[in-house]
């Protein structure tokens, strides 16, 4: 199964919705993708993972990437619709600790 994300941007916020399986094969796509995105200081980067059926350590290692990047460009990274599943995944390696999780959105996507 693949892999795809897309962004809807709302102001300061860019939701991103990925959808599909994040695996050894799909992560690096992934990456690219959200390396791809430019970050503005302040801004707001939603990723809704509702639609994400499978993540493997390797989905972490993106989605850790990603939040190092967030960090040192000071933009706020909220994931936000993890399955029960996934979010165990970041309890489990203490991921939940250092980034927002929220079990449904806050903002609005429209």
């Amino acid at each position: 199964m693949r892999s795809s994300i897309q962004f809807h941007k709302n102001e300061n916020i860019l939701i991103g919705f990925i959808e599909g399986e994040i695996d050894i094969h799909t992560a690096p796509i992934l990456k690219d993708e959200l390396e791809s995105i430019v970050l503005s200081d302040g801004m707001i980067l939603e990723l809704d993972l509702s639609k994400v059926i499978y993540m493997d350590s390797s989905g972490l290692g993106v989605i850790v990437a990603l939040y190092k990047r967030v960090i040192k460009e000071n933009v706020y990274l909220k994931l936000v619709n993890l399955s029960q599943r996934i979010l165990r995944m970041f309890k489990i390696t203490g991921l939940s600790e250092l980034m927002d999780i929220e079990m449904q959105r806050a903002t609005n996507a429209s």
